[in-house]
């Protein structure tokens, strides 16, 4: 079902035993735009049914966030303009060289070129997989693009991240809303997860610069600006105290800087920011 954020955004929240993110819709007096397509074709199939029962403008654009397949496998569903950035299409490039029957599915999960979750997902939801083709993005853009859909100004950006290389967000400045994608999440590089640390301050400078009261994410669905701060401020002050790959001298120094231990939250993110240093150590 979809949930009404307001009368012109509406959004269908995540479903993570499914590995499926929280996808957008926004609409204009002219026409309305989807965020993020779907981790496969019955994803996108679920949506436009949901999409079907509103008296909305026509669905004219599609934009996919990043290039993690849980975001863009139903692209092929929607007959509209897919809207992404350089770095996604390049990814999306390879992912149109796949093969989708069991044997090439399980080679690409050997290889670590798809995870094993999202090779069950391909053999759940996609039918006709033997002839299965992901088509190709129709506007590219490098850092920023502006479209109006009818008195409904959309702002896409491409971001820094923590989580990937090639994030955009989506931002509605009549509504103050900000579809922020997988950008503000950390990621697994060597089966470790982290946040990169480098990237946390001009990642939060990109984010906080528009006036925004409210925020979508792929796998929370929705937070208030309250939210956001305290999510903020928990990271930044976990990051402030790491300095190395020792997790014991990063929780002294946290101790010794706030005067009491670390919350879960925060404990947490100390140890990504740790597995970071080992990261870029090795």
């Amino acid at each position: 079902m979809l949930n009404k954020l307001s009368d012109t955004i509406y959004y269908l929240s995540n479903q993570d035993d499914r590995e499926r993110p929280t996808l957008g819709l926004i609409c204009g007096d002219q026409y309305s735009l989807i965020i993020d397509s779907g981790n496969s074709p019955q994803h996108a199939h679920d949506f436009l049914l949901e999409i079907e029962k509103l008296n909305i403008p026509p669905v004219k654009y599609v934009v996919i966030t990043h290039g993690h397949w849980d975001h863009f496998l139903g692209i092929n569903e929607f007959d509209a303009t897919v809207i992404v950035n350089r770095q996604t299409n390049e990814i999306i490039k390879e992912w149109q060289s796949f093969s989708y029957d069991d044997s090439s599915l399980q080679k690409y999960v050997t290889t670590n070129q798809m995870s094993a979750m999202c090779m069950k997902i391909i053999q759940t939801d996609m039918p006709n997989r033997g002839r299965f083709k992901l088509k190709s993005p129709d506007v590219i853009f490098e850092d920023t693009l502006t479209v109006d859909l009818g008195n409904k100004i959309c702002i896409i950006e491409s971001v820094k991240s923590t989580h990937t290389d090639d994030s955009t967000i989506i931002y509605i400045p009549d509504e103050k809303v900000v579809f922020l994608g997988d950008c503000a999440y950390g990621t697994t590089t060597n089966s470790l997860f982290h946040y990169k640390q480098s990237l946390l301050l001009p990642m939060i400078k990109d984010i906080q610069k528009y006036d925004a009261e409210m925020f979508l994410l792929g796998h929370e669905s929705i937070c208030d600006l309250n939210e956001m701060n305290i999510y903020w401020e928990e990271l930044t002050t976990a990051s402030q105290v790491v300095k190395s790959t020792s997790l014991e001298n990063a929780i002294k120094f946290f101790k010794a800087e706030n005067k009491r231990n670390p919350n879960d939250n925060e404990l947490f993110f100390i140890k990504a920011f740790v597995n970071d240093h080992i990261i870029q150590s090795l």
